[in-house]
């Protein structure tokens, strides 16, 4: 037979590729089930390589299905196999799955968890419904449950409290890239407001690191009521589209994205309002899509965003990524007379806005 010619080896490529898409949802399933499981915590909890019979042992599994279940994560570098001293195979952690970890400062077992659940995986069937309507005024979330993500949340707890520890969750790792990325940022605030804060994390973390600045974390009122308390942070329960509170900064995290234009005006319109005109400044941690130069030099933060952008299309109704142009736009017509942004070691970018 002849050698494969260049088209033959494209189609052969393509054809593989598009078996990943087929069967793509498998490694959020899998990876679902470990966290799940438990495996990450019992392997974190023992000094020593554990074998497959002391795991399924130790979590009450079938050893067989464990077994796949860890071949076909270790293929993706989530688990390691190794051997005992006695040769037997057995298992360890990598810097991987230890983000597999229910507790842990850089833990993403949560987002996961919310990500993964039924009523976040819902949407996406309703997606091309939503695209090919005229209108596009109703989210494909709204389609599959009857009311917007928010009011979902207010109206159902166990969702409320997946959707707060999967924001926390990114609060961790998007904080700590800021305080070690720009940490000059927050030199001289007194009072900061974090607008749309969640459950508080954030704003915790923060205060933490630079304890000279007062917070106030500020959400709608059935989740700033159960915020944690923490020490140099208040909770403060409203409306970001009616009012903010007054500080030296606002701060919003992940907020804006949720949002079109019109309504991210309106927000920010509101925080300028908040703020001192002479040294006042918003502090906004989004994503940046389109850019020129990669985020840090890691081009797969870039395609995090543009797959960010499509979980906005399914779970919002207007909401999106923004580029830089666009993130322009909204901050001139909200009022602000120039901005700066700067990339840290996260999906999120720094934008510093001035009145």
């Amino acid at each position: 037979m002849g050698k494969e010619t260049n088209g033959e080896n494209q189609d052969s490529q393509a054809q593989t590729d598009m078996w990943k898409y087929v069967f793509g949802f498998t490694e959020m399933a899998v990876i679902k089930c470990a966290i799940e499981l438990g495996i990450a915590e019992f392997l974190e909890s023992n000094q020593e390589p554990v074998s497959l019979n002391q795991l399924s042992a130790a979590l009450g599994c079938c050893s067989s299905s464990l077994y796949r279940i860890l071949r076909f994560l270790i293929n993706r570098g989530i688990f390691k196999e190794t051997s005992t001293k006695n040769g037997e195979t057995s298992y360890v952690q990598t810097p991987l799955s230890r983000l597999l970890l229910k507790e842990g400062g850089n833990s993403m077992a949560a987002f996961v968890l919310f990500e993964s659940s039924p009523v976040m995986l819902a949407p996406w069937h309703n997606l091309s419904a939503r695209i090919s309507s005229k209108e596009n005024n109703m989210s494909a979330f709204d389609a599959a449950h009857g009311k917007d993500v928010w009011k979902y949340a207010e109206a159902d707890s166990e969702h409320n409290n997946l959707l707060n520890n999967a924001m926390a969750c990114d609060a961790r790792v998007a904080v700590s890239a800021i305080i070690n990325g720009c940490p000059e940022i927050f030199e001289g605030i007194n009072t900061m407001i974090d607008v749309g804060g969640g459950d508080g994390t954030a704003l915790r973390l923060l205060v933490e690191a630079f304890p000279w600045i007062k917070g106030i974390n500020f959400d709608l009122p059935h989740v700033a009521s159960v915020a944690r308390q923490s020490k140099g942070v208040s909770h403060v329960g409203g409306d970001m589209f009616n009012y903010v509170p007054k500080a030296d900064v606002a701060f919003l995290m992940w907020v804006l994205h949720d949002w079109g234009d019109e309504e991210c005006i309106q927000i920010l319109t509101k925080c300028r309002e908040a703020i001192p005109k002479d040294n006042g400044k918003v502090i906004i941690l989004e994503a940046v899509i389109g850019e020129k130069e990669e985020i840090k030099g890691n081009e797969k933060l870039k395609d995090v965003a543009l797959m960010l952008d499509m979980v906005m299309m399914a779970h919002t109704s207007n909401g999106k990524e923004r580029t830089a142009k666009e993130w322009a736009y909204v901050l001139s017509e909200a009022g602000f007379k120039r901005h700066t942004i700067s990339h840290i070691n996260a999906v999120q970018s720094v934008i510093q806005a001035y009145p």
